[in-house]
């Protein structure tokens, strides 16, 4: 059987040793200049999305924000960008989060999200779920909603969906090895 994300895990380049050795690097830049590829994926969030009467889309930095801001045009909602430090030039909350390696942290506007709103949190890939748990953190500090976290890939070897039980968590791709 055929699934509908097999032709678009055809478009994507693995970059082994990238950008360290024993890594394979999953590039969605051959998805991205693909017109078809990068519209399926588009049609496919949407068909997933469009009942879930979303107000917002929140996205990272900065491949999360190419789907998160497509997918919020083609559902008609607002778009809001979550970044990394000092790169927004309003008011901000902050939520810190651990890397394998020390810590990092992003950022949101302080008026983003009015409380109540139904947030879908859209990113590029879900690895370990660090970052988008922070993210989470985020729009509920605000009061927002959240009601799914959408993903093209998910590097489902490294479990970040199991610390995310807490959410609707919907992926396209999926790969279960380096």
């Amino acid at each position: 059987m055929v699934r509908p994300s097999d032709d678009l895990r055809d478009s994507i380049r693995n970059v082994p040793d990238f950008p360290k050795r024993g890594i394979i690097f999953r590039d969605i830049t051959t998805l991205l200049k693909d017109k078809i590829a990068f519209q399926k994926t588009i049609e496919i969030f949407y068909d997933r999305f469009k009942s879930y009467e979303v107000d917002k889309i929140v996205s990272v930095e900065s491949r999360g924000f190419i789907f998160g801001s497509a997918l919020a045009n083609r559902l008609c909602v607002g778009f809001i960008p979550v970044r990394k430090p000092n790169k927004l030039p309003s008011k901000t909350i902050r939520e810190e989060y651990q890397l394998e390696y020390g810590k990092d942290a992003l950022e949101i506007h302080m008026d983003a999200i009015q409380k109540g709103e139904r947030i879908l949190i859209v990113d590029d890939l879900l690895a370990t779920g660090g970052t988008v748990q922070a993210t989470c953190k985020l729009v509920e500090k605000l009061g927002g909603e959240i009601v799914g976290l959408a993903f093209l890939i998910e590097l489902s070897f490294l479990k970040g969906r199991d610390n995310l039980k807490d959410y609707n968590v919907y992926s396209i791709i999926q790969y279960d090895n380096e």
